[in-house]
């Protein structure tokens, strides 16, 4: 919208140009007759191929107010060359235009060429370089660079133990789109992804009312984000965008960022370089979901989503079991448990009781 804007300004200007030198003395009747086309043809056609130019290339953004003021400087520097280089061309072969033809020729180039170089670098982002001089635009986040959060991320829960540990102050950022995303993953006529998708907007509504946390939900629309496919695509281009680093504990996702130069945390890896909470001997209870690729082997999962592999659990299917863990594996893909048969939970608590 603003773009349009300055668009037309830039016609506004431009037509003001051409009245008012249109009307200047030695312009109008038959002596000023060919200074007359001369302003009219050459303003029209630099303002109309300026446009062209300008609305057929590929559009980006920049909201660096910076970087449009050094584009302006440029463009007047390039006037500059341009307008002695115009007055050899009239000086060799001796076209025979007066002083004021000559000086609105030069304002209207002037103008079409500030306008376009701004228009290059509003589209062009953080990444405008020069070869001579170097001068590579980047946007400077002010403070602690924000954490994007991914559904993974937030169904996983741990971030919020993280940030309650105090560990880390960054603020957290979860953009429109993956909020769209878990309530589609809380609405799945599949069980065990609608579980997933609730404990994840649970877990987001307690980070919410932690005073200690700062969460925020990106509503902005951005055009290069919004112009990706994708939920993963569009986590890349807004971390990018913001300069921020991406929380994930999506495994691919995690390789495909750092092949995309987006920083990214993988939590999963965050916690194999802690102490791993679930020790060989302690018992932890769990419900069989579906037999495992061993002989005897059940598989249940935590509600962070964690695998637990039980042995002797394949007939328990359906069931909330007793395991004693025997070893546990952590690894950038997620975590594992591995235990033994114990008892079932049922019995368990008719003995308490």
């Amino acid at each position: 919208m603003l773009l349009w804007i300055f668009r037309l300004i830039f016609i506004v200007i431009i037509l003001a140009v051409l009245l008012v030198n249109l009307s200047l003395p030695g312009i109008s009747g038959e002596v000023g007759r060919p200074n007359f086309y001369v302003i009219l043809w050459s303003g029209l056609g630099l303002a109309l191929v300026t446009l062209s130019v300008d609305v057929l290339t590929p559009k980006k953004s920049l909201r660096a107010l910076a970087g449009v003021f050094f584009a302006l400087l440029v463009g007047i520097f390039f006037s500059w060359a341009l307008a002695k280089v115009l007055d050899g061309i009239i000086e060799i072969y001796r076209l025979g235009l007066n002083e004021t033809a000559v000086h609105s020729i030069k304002w209207m180039m002037g103008i079409c060429i500030c306008f376009l170089v701004i228009s290059i670098v509003m589209r062009t982002k953080d990444d405008v370089r020069f070869v001579v001089p170097y001068v590579e635009f980047t946007k400077q986040t002010k403070g602690t660079r924000p954490l994007i959060l991914d559904t993974s991320a937030i169904i996983d829960g741990r971030i919020a133990d993280l940030y309650q540990s105090k560990l880390f102050d960054a603020p957290l950022v979860v953009p429109r789109f993956v909020l769209n995303e878990l309530q589609l993953i809380a609405d799945s006529a599949d069980k065990l992804k609608r579980n997933r998708g609730r404990r994840g907007l649970d877990i987001l509504n307690k980070m919410q009312a932690n005073s200690v946390i700062d969460v925020k939900i990106d509503d902005s629309v951005i055009s290069e984000v919004e112009e990706v496919k994708g939920v993963d695509e569009k986590l890349m281009m807004l971390t990018k965008h913001y300069d921020a680093r991406l929380a994930t504990t999506d495994y691919n996702l995690s390789k495909v960022a750092q092949v995309r130069e987006v920083d990214v945390l993988n939590i999963n890896d965050l916690a194999n370089s802690l102490k791993v909470i679930a020790l060989p001997g302690e018992t932890m209870g769990v419900k069989i979901i579906k037999p495992g690729e061993e002989a005897e082997q059940g598989i249940g999962y935590l509600p962070d989503g964690t695998m637990v592999v039980v042995e002797e659990a394949r007939s328990k299917i359906g069931r909330e079991v007793i395991l004693s863990i025997t070893s546990s594996l952590q690894t950038s893909a997620g975590k594992m448990i591995f235990g033994k048969f114990e008892g079932f939970m049922q019995d368990t608590n008719n003995k308490k009781q």
